[in-house]
């Protein structure tokens, strides 16, 4: 369904462009702008900063052990804060895909539709989704809106591993070798991140340091964010300089 969604958004975008000479104009126009960076950076600021400080809010919480999600769980006294900011986490992110998918479609138009729908993905489930339907406070409990959760969020952290991989090959093919190398370079990091926390989840990993679901759960955000946050501010660095 999620997937279907990211698609259906590039069909209309497509056929929006399409229509005249004079949508494309405004749509380039919109889609220029700064802003769009500049939202993707605070989002992902946010994702660290706004679950570090709502943390200290819930009694017994710990940043290395519990996952992010965990914070909008029923019984989380900030549950509301959280939720509402996963659905803003997830619309910009929405939106900086279709940023990404203007900025580089004329480099190659299949990774660029590629990035665009695994952001959407993300963006979605990990986010929109995740923030309306919240996580149980322990594993044991599972219903309806948890189940739509772990589904929404497992999904879009599966694809967005590869976002680093795809923000590299797309800067190497402009001659972006900083980035493109970095962000290669990330996309295996991640990779291990990734298996480090999935095994954190299991229980005879749970009084180890792999069981820090918390933690590995942040390295591996942090990994796949990081090339996103290296374009942005080289497009701001750039549009002023220009």
């Amino acid at each position: 369904m999620i997937i279907i969604c990211s698609y259906v958004t590039i069909l209309l975008i497509n056929q929006f462009l399409s229509t005249n000479s004079n949508n494309k104009g405004l749509t380039m126009n919109i889609w220029a702008s700064n802003i769009w960076w500049i939202l993707l950076i605070i989002a992902i600021f946010g994702e660290f900063v706004i679950s570090y400080f709502l943390g200290f809010f819930y009694p017994g919480y710990n940043h290395k052990q519990d996952v992010m999600s965990l914070l909008g769980n029923p019984n989380s006294p900030v549950s509301f804060l959280y939720n509402i900011w996963l659905v803003i986490l997830g619309i910009i992110i929405c939106s900086s895909s279709i940023k990404i998918y203007f900025e580089y479609f004329v480099v190659s138009k299949s990774l660029a539709i590629t990035t665009l729908t695994i952001m959407m993905v993300f963006g979605i489930g990990a986010g929109i989704l995740s923030g309306i339907f919240s996580v149980s406070e322990t594993k044991d409990i599972e219903n309806l809106a948890s189940k739509i959760h772990g589904i929404g969020a497992g999904v879009g952290f599966i694809l967005f591993t590869f976002v680093p991989l795809l923000i590299g090959l797309l800067s190497l093919k402009i001659d972006n070798y900083m980035i493109g190398i970095v962000s290669i370079i990330l996309f295996f990091i991640s990779i291990i991140f990734f298996i480090l926390f999935i095994l954190s989840e299991k229980e005879r990993f749970q009084y180890s340091v792999i069981g820090l679901s918390g933690l590995w759960q942040r390295l591996l955000l942090g990994t796949m964010y990081l090339p996103l946050l290296l374009v942005a501010f080289k497009q701001i660095s750039v549009a002023k300089s220009s």
